[in-house]
Parts: C-alpha cells; sequence; structure tokens
C-alpha cells in the first residue's frame, strides 16, 4: 500500500485515479477535505476496495501515526498543501500552518514509523514531497529554465511556504537518513481543477457569460504541464528516483497567459459556441496586476528524461483540448463545485471527526 496526503486535490486524486488505473496496490487516501479538496473527484472509486478514504490533517501526528501503524505503506506521497497565490497573499497563515508546519509534523510522523521497520523494509521506503516550480523565483525574458540547481527565491506567501517545506524534507533526508525525494512541477492544468485557477476559471466564465480575467498585460508566462504527464513523473521517481534528490517536472510548452486564454476561446469558439455567435476572446477583460506577480517560470525537466528516461506525452495543444472537453462534459462537477454543496456532504457523511 502507497498513502498519498492531500489526494482529493486536483493534482493528489487525479494521481490516485492514475496509480489505480494501472496497478493493483491499495492506495490510503488522506485528505483534510478543505474548499479545493473534492471527494466527487474520487466518485469512480467508491467501491473499490483498493481506495481507502480518511478525511484527516498531516498536522494531526496522532492521527497520521495511527494511520502508519495500521495501513504499513512502503510509500508516503505528499501531495497536501495550500496552492493558490492569491488567496496567500490575502491570507498567509493557512499557507503557513499547512505547507511549512504540517509538512513538518507529517515528516516527524513518518520518521518515526520508518525508525521502527525492519531493515528491508527500511531500505525499500520513500517518502516523496511534491512541490512547485514557483519556489525558485522569476526568470528574466532570456534567461534559461530553472534546473535543480538554482538557488530558491520564492516572491509570494505561497511558494515561500512551499520553499520552507521542500527545505524541510531535505534537512530530515540530510540529517536523519529519511529516504525522501522531491518534485518541482510547472502549472499543472487537467480535470478536476478547482475552478479558481487561470484555466478552469476560464473555461467557467467563459460559459457562464463572465468576463475572463487577465493580470496585467498577460504576458507573464508560464510551462504547462498536463496533469496526467505529472502523474506518470511522480509514478517514475518513486520507482525509480535517487534518494535525497531532486527532479523538476515540466510540460516543454512555455506559453503567455494570454496566449493560453486566447487559445481556450478559440477552442470553445469550436467545441461550444456562443448562442449570439461572437467570440469568447470579447469577454476577455484585462485587471490590475497582483502583488509581487513573478514574470516568468520555465522548467528544465532534462534530469527527469536523461536519468529516468521520462518526458511528456501530451502537447499543449492536445492537453488542453482534453480539458476543455472534459469540463464541457462535467458540468454538474463544476456547478457542485462552485455552489459548495458538496462541502455539505461531506459534513454529512463523515460528520466532525471524518475518517479513520
Amino acid at each position: 500500500m502507497i498513502l498519498t496526503t492531500g489526494g482529493a486535490g486536483f493534482i493528489g486524486s487525479n494521481f490516485v485515479l492514475d496509480w489505480l488505473a494501472g496497478s493493483d496496490e491499495p492506495v490510503l487516501n488522506l485528505d483534510k477535505l478543505t474548499y479545493a479538496g473534492n471527494l466527487e473527484n474520487l466518485a469512480s472509486l467508491c467501491a473499490d476496495p483498493r481506495h481507502v478514504f480518511v478525511q484527516g490533517d498531516i498536522g494531526d501526528a496522532a492521527q497520521v501515526a495511527r494511520l502508519l501503524a495500521k495501513h504499513r505503506p512502503r510509500a508516503v506521497v505528499n501531495f497536501a498543501a495550500e496552492s493558490h497565490v492569491d488567496r496567500s497573499i490575502h491570507g498567509p497563515e493557512d499557507f503557513i500552518q499547512t505547507n511549512i508546519v504540517g509538512t513538518y509534523r507529517l515528516l516527524e510522523s513518518v520518521r518515526d514509523y520508518w525508525s521502527g521497520l525492519a531493515a528491508v523494509e527500511k531500505s525499500a521506503f520513500r517518502f516523496l514531497h511534491v512541490s512547485t516550480d514557483e519556489v525558485y523565483g522569476s526568470l528574466g525574458r532570456i534567461d534559461p529554465p530553472f534546473s535543480e540547481a538554482n538557488r530558491y527565491e520564492p516572491n509570494s506567501p505561497y511558494s515561500a511556504s512551499k520553499a520552507a517545506s521542500d527545505h524541510l524534507v531535505r534537512a530530515w533526508h540530510r540529517t536523519y537518513g529519511l529516504p525522501a525525494l522531491t518534485t518541482n512541477c510547472s502549472n499543472n492544468y487537467g480535470p478536476f481543477h478547482f475552478p479558481e485557477k487561470l484555466i478552469p476559471l476560464c473555461i467557467h466564465n467563459a460559459l457562464a457569460g463572465k468576463p475572463l480575467p487577465i493580470y496585467g498585460d498577460g504576458q507573464q508566462r508560464r510551462d504547462w504541464l498536463y496533469v496526467g504527464d505529472h502523474c506518470s513523473a511522480i509514478r517514475r521517481v518513486l520507482e525509480a528516483g535517487q534518494v535525497g534528490e531532486v527532479y523538476n517536472v515540466g510540460g516543454g510548452s512555455e506559453k503567455a497567459n494570454l496566449e493560453v486564454v486566447t487559445t481556450l476561446c478559440d477552442m470553445l469558439d469550436a467545441l461550444n459556441p456562443r448562442a449570439d455567435g461572437r467570440s469568447y476572446r470579447e469577454q476577455i477583460a484585462f485587471v490590475a496586476d497582483r502583488p509581487g506577480h513573478d514574470r516568468r517560470y520555465a522548467i528544465d525537466a532534462g534530469k527527469l528524461e536523461r536519468e529516468l528516461g521520462w518526458k511528456p506525452v501530451e502537447t499543449f495543444e492536445s492537453g488542453i483540448r482534453k480539458t476543455v472537453c472534459w469540463y464541457l462534459d462535467n458540468q454538474d462537477w463544476v456547478r457542485n463545485v462552485t455552489s459548495g454543496a458538496y462541502r455539505d456532504w461531506v459534513g454529512r457523511q463523515y460528520g466532525a471527526q471524518g475518517g479513520d
């Protein structure tokens, strides 16, 4: 069995679904079910005995210790994090508590469990920490992409909290010998993405006839990684990554935000035309830039390809088409997520204490 934390969120739920589609190894899934954690993402697994869901917090050391002792996973994959830059600017404390304090407590719980394993199990155990390229800061227009050798220069409360968590993982490996790995990924997109991030927000607003907000001049550049490719990279690192190493994961698709949104508009024009026959591009609205907005991210994933043979399957064009089609086909999911109805259901289903 493996343990995933944050496995009901966007990337985590995609990973759990991907894992069980290709393996019979069970997944113990621990998720706090904050606003971005959604059990509806995992509805297809509701009767699958290979998926064991527990509502809980990585910062609850006693609960994590009980779960580790009971289920004895061979690996922990840590997706649990607060991850939205805008939310971190308005309310950084949740990011400090989850991304720093929560990661610390999880590391300590896992270290205690790992220390008590038999020699063979101890040698085979892995802790994989999923992080972001935002820890590296912002690139200039002609700077080379981020490699694993770039120094950390986080510019938002979110990226600073993730940088801190990365440093904790490194320290727990170097000081205590915990067999840890870290992945730093570029901007993900795909199914089950909570509609606060650029791509799902613009799809949702376009279909609702609302403005498509773009910060500043829209020329902020990001490398875009289809979430299915990210999942395959994590599987590969977990399988063959060298303990103590960091692996950057990118999609090889650097795009300006404005280009991403116009591509979405053109795709929606073709797949779901407006009733008035006009283009969704007319809904684009430029808004004041956010404080400390990083201008450019780009990822050099060459280490992952050279050492572990991984590279993305999807191009931006193929991945974005899959994403748009998924949202068009799953409007009930979008309505439930944006209405908050699924959170009411979680309260009725699990109560105040959650599962165990």
